[in-house]
Order: structure tokens, then C-alpha cells, then sequence
């Protein structure tokens, strides 16, 4: 026995393993196979690793550019900072309030006790101040309407305009659907995006009163947790520890081809554009491939060897994020608008427009969640979204001066301020195209049957937020069950090539 178990260890740490994609379901993909002693080789496209986790000089600070934070119960990327001995330095802010823009009394900042934007008490002051006196008392027929109506509604959108009218979706739940998911709540899967609503609704009689039963326990104001010094610095502490560990890490090199070869995997690669001239190898032989890609490019590489995937067509969501550095007197203010009557000049906070109002999406106070950003800068730092599904971001076709000009208009008309006594300190635009959301109608099941086929192919492996979900915690815990799915199939076989 104890043969037999040095011989599958030994049998782990000579394996061969090619993670194809550097993003960060890659590289934990990778550690998660390094530090059993595999040899890993890593394949990335791009001329860097990390993939949408991103960060840039701004302003004279590093700035992250898109994920700044996760979850407290994001346990596996707090396990990922411990491991990478980053723990000391993860720090915790609060996630701050939602505002909703483009309302025809100005601003005005979402009730907290909604789920995905749906209220509970529709005649609350902080709701009839989004929604009117007509949108509460069209809402409130809910409450009104017999059991007997009430069925298994799948999609969001089409729940909440039924149950409590087009005000609540239109000016409360589509502002957070729109900015959060990319996509309107008719396309958003009520269980997805809110687990468990449809059996409260069914066991309350009413949709605020499901809202109600299912906010019990949640915090008012959650916790967020960061990195000091950005979260982007997980990539820079993973590619350090994976080259500690002797893992080959190419960047500028495109895997071309997978292929089965006798019980192992060959990938052919070549030199991705812009990368340096005669970097093309031969075909390597792996006793595993994991496959970190974006979906359009995972479902090239692995249809010829998963006849099961299928032809499920990869659907994306157009995004540009612009961050600005901005110094205006009015900035200091608390909230969008509204800082005298909030009082609160400290607070967090992100603004949502009502549909058809604005040309961004959203906007995220980032120097309210991280305070040392405002000290390193000098200014506030904001992020200004732009695109969703089926409408292209207005700053696509922009030169880099019309779309930072285009993002400070909206930031100052989404917080109520005068664009005219804005100066702009720095910026910088990040542009990539993401995967439908796991929220979106139909996703679960097409994700569910991806997995199926992969999972029934021995040392064949595929991660990343197309699969998982695009929050950092989804991707690391995914990609490390991923990984170690992969490593058990390397181990025991428990799947056939083929």
C-alpha cells in the first residue's frame, strides 16, 4: 500500500500539465498543480499575464482597473491571499450605497432593504422618492393579487413588472441589471440572480414579502475586502510563486491545437501577433491540459477533442471602463447630489442610471472604498462603465482624449455636478468584451453541459468566468475544483481520452 501510494505521488509530481490562458483562472489553475510538483507550462496569448484582473499607473498611483475587491465570504481568494503571503495586507472597506441617476426628481439612493433592486415596502419614503406615488400604489397591488396567480416566473424582468409594474423595474431594477449584469432583467434568470425568491414568493404570497423573508440575516452595509496595494498584485504574487516553483510561464505564445496522442495531449503553439519572430515550437506532449480562455477561444481548442460540447454559440457583453483622476470642489460633497441632506462625506458609493437616461452604465467611487487612492492621487478616482448587451459602448471609436472628455460628462452628470469646474489629473480606458453572465436565461444549462462533456475526458480540464461567473471569488474557487478535478483524472484514469 505504501508502494503503491509513493508511486501515485511520483506519478503526480513527473506529470506534464499545459494550462492554456494566463488570466487568473489560469494562474491558480496552474499553482494549483506546480506545488504538487507537476510541471506546468502556461500559454498566454497576450504579452502579459493576469488576463481582466488589471491594473495601470494613474495620477502617480496603481490603480486597479477592474476587480478592486471581493466578498468577506469570498473565502477561497482569501485562502489564495494567505497562501501567496499576501494576508497581511488585506484590508477591509464597506461596499457603501447604490444611487439611482436619471430620475425626473434628480439622484437618489436605492433602499437597502431591496433584492436585486426589488423593494420590499413599497410605500417606504426612500422608494416612493424613486418610483412616485403611482409606481407605490401599482406596486403594492402585489400584496393585492390572489396565490393562485403567482407561478414560476423564470425571468426577472418579466416577474417584476407582473407583481409590482414597469416604475419598480424600470427605475429600480433595471438601473442594477443593466450596470451589474450587462444585460435588462427580462434576460436575467430570477434563481440565478436571486436564489431561493421564487420558492419565498410561492411561500409568502407576495414579492416584497418575499424580498423581506429573504433579507433576513443579510448585513445592511457588507463588508468588502481588499489588497493594499491593488488586487492586481495577486497576479504579480502568482507569477512569483509559480516561477519559484519552475513552472514555464510564455507569454506572446498562442496555443494553436489540442489533440489526443495515445492517452496524452499534444499542443502545437505559435507566436501570438506582436510577439517576437521564430518563437514557434514543434508539439509538445502533456499528461493534462487545462484550458483558461475566454469562451469563443476554449470552445476552438476544445471541440475537435470533445465531440459532446456541442455548438453553443460564445455570446459576449461589450465593455470599456474609463478611470478618471478628477479634482473638483463639488467632489468633496457626500453623495451624487445630495450631500447636504446625507451628511455623510466619507461614504462609499455607486451610481446606476435609469435606462435611456445617460450613456454609461454605471460609476464607481473607488476613492471613497480606498481612501489611500484619494492621498496617492491627489483627486477622486472613478470608474465610469460603458456598454451592455446589444448596445456598443459610446466610447468605442473614440480617440483616448474624446472618450476620457466623454467619461468625465457622464461621472459629472451622474453625481449632479458642474462639468465645467472639473479638472481631469489622469485617466485610462480598459476595453475587453465578457462572457454572457451566469444570470442570463438558458447560461446554467449551456455552462452545466460544457462542463459534462469536458469532465468525461481524462486529464482534460476548463476554467474561467465564462463557466464560473465573472467574480473574482467565482473564478478562484472554480479553478482550483478545476484543477483539482484534473489532478485526480492524472492520478486514476477515472475518464477515457476520446
Amino acid at each position: 500500500m505504501f508502494g503503491a501510494s509513493n508511486d501515485l505521488a511520483s506519478h503526480v509530481q513527473h506529470a506534464r500539465v499545459a494550462v492554456i490562458g494566463g488570466g487568473i483562472a489560469g494562474l491558480v489553475a496552474a499553482l494549483e498543480c506546480a506545488k504538487v510538483g507537476s510541471r506546468v507550462t502556461v500559454f498566454e496569448a497576450s504579452d502579459c499575464l493576469g488576463g481582466t484582473i488589471a491594473s495601470a499607473r494613474i495620477a502617480g498611483a496603481d490603480v486597479d482597473l477592474t476587480a478592486e475587491g471581493f466578498p468577506e465570504s469570498a473565502t477561497a481568494v482569501r485562502a489564495l491571499a494567505d497562501e501567496l503571503g499576501l494576508g497581511d495586507v488585506v484590508v477591509s472597506t464597506r461596499v457603501g450605497d447604490t444611487w439611482i441617476a436619471g430620475l425626473p426628481s434628480g439622484a437618489a439612493p436605492l433602499p437597502r432593504e431591496t433584492l436585486v433592486g426589488i423593494p420590499q415596502n413599497p410605500w417606504d419614503e426612500s422608494v416612493r422618492r424613486i418610483i412616485g406615488w403611482s409606481g407605490a400604489w401599482r406596486a403594492y397591488v402585489d400584496r393585492l393579487r390572489p396565490p393562485l396567480t403567482i407561478g414560476r416566473e423564470r425571468s426577472l424582468g418579466r416577474l417584476v413588472r407582473s407583481r409590482m409594474g414597469d416604475r419598480v423595474l424600470d427605475r429600480m431594477v433595471a438601473p442594477l441589471s443593466l450596470g451589474v449584469y450587462g444585460i435588462h432583467p427580462d434576460e436575467v434568470d430570477v434563481d440565478a440572480a436571486a436564489p431561493g425568491l421564487s420558492a419565498a414568493l410561492t411561500r409568502t404570497a407576495s414579492l416584497g414579502a418575499a424580498v423581506a423573508d429573504l433579507r433576513v440575516g443579510m448585513p445592511s452595509d457588507p463588508a468588502l475586502l481588499s489588497i493594499r496595494g491593488g488586487v492586481a498584485s495577486l497576479v504579480t504574487a502568482l507569477e512569483e510563486r509559480l516561477a519559484n516553483l519552475e513552472a514555464d510561464l510564455r507569454t506572446g505564445e498562442r496555443a494553436a491545437s489540442i489533440t489526443a496522442d495515445r492517452g496524452r495531449w499534444r499542443v502545437a503553439s505559435e507566436a501570438a501577433g506582436g510577439a517576437e519572430p521564430g518563437r514557434d515550437r514543434g508539439p509538445e506532449i502533456f499528461d493534462a491540459v487545462i484550458v483558461a480562455t475566454p469562451e469563443a477561444e476554449s470552445r476552438r481548442l476544445l471541440a475537435p477533442v470533445v465531440p459532446r460540447l456541442g455548438s453553443g454559440a460564445a455570446e459576449s457583453t461589450p465593455l470599456e471602463l474609463v478611470t478618471l483622476v478628477l479634482e473638483s470642489p463639488e467632489l468633496d460633497a457626500a453623495t451624487p447630489g445630495d450631500a447636504e441632506r446625507t451628511g455623510s462625506r466619507a461614504a462609499a458609493f455607486t451610481v446606476y442610471p435609469v435606462p435611456g437616461t445617460h450613456r454609461a452604465t454605471g460609476l464607481l467611487a473607488l476613492s471613497r472604498r480606498h481612501p489611500e487612492l484619494a492621498e496617492a492621487t491627489g483627486g477622486h478616482v472613478l470608474r465610469v462603465s460603458f456598454g451592455t448587451r446589444g448596445a456598443r459602448p459610446a466610447t468605442e471609436g473614440l480617440d483616448d482624449a474624446e472618450a476620457f472628455a466623454l467619461a468625465v460628462a457622464e461621472a459629472s452628470a451622474l453625481l449632479g455636478i458642474d462639468a465645467g469646474r472639473v479638472r481631469l489629473l489622469g485617466a485610462n480606458r480598459w476595453r475587453a468584451e465578457l462572457p454572457r453572465p451566469a444570470s442570463a436565461i438558458g447560461r446554467a444549462e449551456v455552462n452545466a453541459a460544457a462542463r459534462h462533456a469536458v469532465a468525461g475526458v481524462a486529464g482534460l480540464g476548463v476554467a474561467g468566468a465564462w463557466l464560473s461567473g465573472p467574480g473574482l471569488a467565482q473564478v478562484v474557487l472554480d479553478a482550483r475544483e478545476e484543477a483539482d478535478r484534473v489532478r485526480r483524472t492524472i492520478l486514476w484514469g477515472d475518464a477515457a481520452i476520446g
